[in-house]
């Protein structure tokens, strides 16, 4: 199994190439409050997958000392999207709601992407 740390941080660099582009697009005219609504969509995102391998290194060192774990942080990461969506229902005028979600989302993509691309090189080296 791969080591949690370094997958958190090719998944880190694929979350700022994501946070570049959204940059850019806020600079075009007539899409800033959709590309500041992706933008920090991404960021609570992007916050929420270091709140994971955290608990993940927890519950790595429960099992290791043979205790238990009593979650794996599902709240904290909830009321982080929670969080990220009352700043776009706050202010509806400069972020999008839809834009937030749909950042708050980015996470997913490039958790499988990042997970086909892995396959890919580890069936590659078998050969």
């Amino acid at each position: 199994m791969n080591d949690p740390n370094a997958i958190f941080r090719r998944q880190s660099k694929y979350m700022f190439y994501l946070l570049a582009i959204f940059v850019f697009g806020y600079a075009m005219p007539g899409f800033k409050p959709l590309f500041l609504g992706f933008i920090i969509g991404t960021i609570f995102a992007f916050f929420n997958l270091f709140l994971l391998i955290r608990r993940m290194h927890a519950f790595d060192r429960a099992v290791k000392k043979g205790k238990s774990i009593r979650s794996m942080g599902s709240t904290a990461r909830w009321a982080n999207a929670i969080l990220a969506v009352a700043i776009a229902w706050r202010y509806p005028n400069e972020v999008h709601l839809a834009g937030v979600v749909i950042g708050l989302m980015t996470i997913y993509p490039v958790i499988m992407i990042d997970s086909f691309i892995q396959l890919k090189r580890s069936t590659m080296e078998e050969r």
